[in-house]
């Protein structure tokens, strides 16, 4: 079999090296993969601006935000301003097959787009929770997404899951353009407060991993400009699992394990896309934008509560 191949106005090389020795998967793996939910995976990258976790043969993975020199002219971009770094950067924006298709033939692995599109990406079209076990137990995290599904209920909004490829959930609730992006991010604040208060022994918004007490993580802090696995997106762990939907039927039944690129094709047919399973997006509601300014900035809590046990055990030494 050879490892040269001409699809779709691509060049694929080496695609028969594996991704990783741990991948259980090849490079033409990947590109058949994608091929096959291209249609499902697209209308959740198209105008998003794209950060891709690639992995180069020799050396670390690393996330690429800025596209290399040689990207072809056909691949669209959006420029925006770096605060950290001090300059611009260019991101690709997948907007069609050929493009996904060449970034796998760089070796991107996983795809993390903006929750915001070009060119206002802090104008998120979604609130985003992410849940995070302490550890390997899936039970508990599906035990906890049920916990948001019903703090969703109880304020009138509904919202689609799916795994997040590695040992987590991703519940994704379509809003409108009504509330300005503080907003969004405190209505996000204060439905992960009210999911951990329906069920405190085994949810928490803790930011601080040591705070957790074995408890799965209510994370609220997917906002702004961040980015966030995307539905479909490959993942780069043992067996090349991948971010699947799912219906809320259908948690208690399965493993994050159980939709690799492998796998998952098989059980495509029949099921509504990641598009199909939204709800149409929605009005935050007052009284929960509310709330959710009187509840601290994870980040900024955590950093002054760290400042202050330092100090703590400084004093106390």
């Amino acid at each position: 079999m050879g490892t040269r191949e001409h699809r779709d106005g691509v060049d694929l090389t080496n695609l028969d090296e594996p991704l990783t020795p741990d991948a259980g998967a090849t490079k033409r793996d990947l590109v058949d993969y994608l091929a096959a939910v291209a249609d499902r995976m697209l209308p959740g990258l198209v105008d998003r601006p794209l950060t891709v976790l690639r992995v180069l043969r020799g050396r670390e993975p690393f996330m690429q935000k800025n596209v290399p020199k040689y990207t072809p002219d056909w691949v669209a971009t959006s420029t925006m301003w770096a605060e950290a770094s001090h300059r611009e950067v260019h991101y690709a924006l997948c907007n069609d097959w050929r493009t996904l298709l060449w970034l796998a033939n760089q070796r991107a692995v996983e795809y993390h787009p903006t929750l915001g599109l070009t060119p206002d990406v802090y104008r998120p079209t979604h609130l985003v929770l992410d849940l995070d076990p302490p550890g390997d137990d899936f039970t508990k995290v599906v035990a906890v997404a049920h916990l948001v599904r019903q703090a969703l209920t109880d304020n009138g909004l509904a919202g689609a899951v799916k795994t997040s490829g590695a040992k987590g959930l991703h519940v994704f609730v379509p809003i409108d353009d009504s509330a300005p992006v503080d907003d969004v991010a405190a209505a996000t604040r204060a439905l992960a407060a009210r999911a951990a208060a329906l069920d405190p022994d085994i949810a928490t918004t803790a930011f601080i991993v040591e705070d957790r007490g074995g408890k799965v993580f209510v994370d609220a802090t997917r906002a702004g400009g961040a980015t966030v696995a995307a539905a479909y997106s490959p993942r780069l762990r043992p067996g090349t699992p991948v971010s699947f939907p799912l219906e809320w039927s259908e948690l208690d039944a399965v493993t994050p394990a159980d939709f690799t690129v492998h796998t998952a094709i098989d059980v495509l047919d029949g099921r509504p896309s990641w598009t199909e399973s939204m709800p149409a997006p929605q009005r935050l509601p007052a009284d929960l934008i509310e709330h959710g300014h009187t509840i601290p900035v994870a980040r900024v809590a955590a950093m002054h509560e760290g400042k202050r046990r330092a100090k703590a055990r400084r004093e106390s030494s």
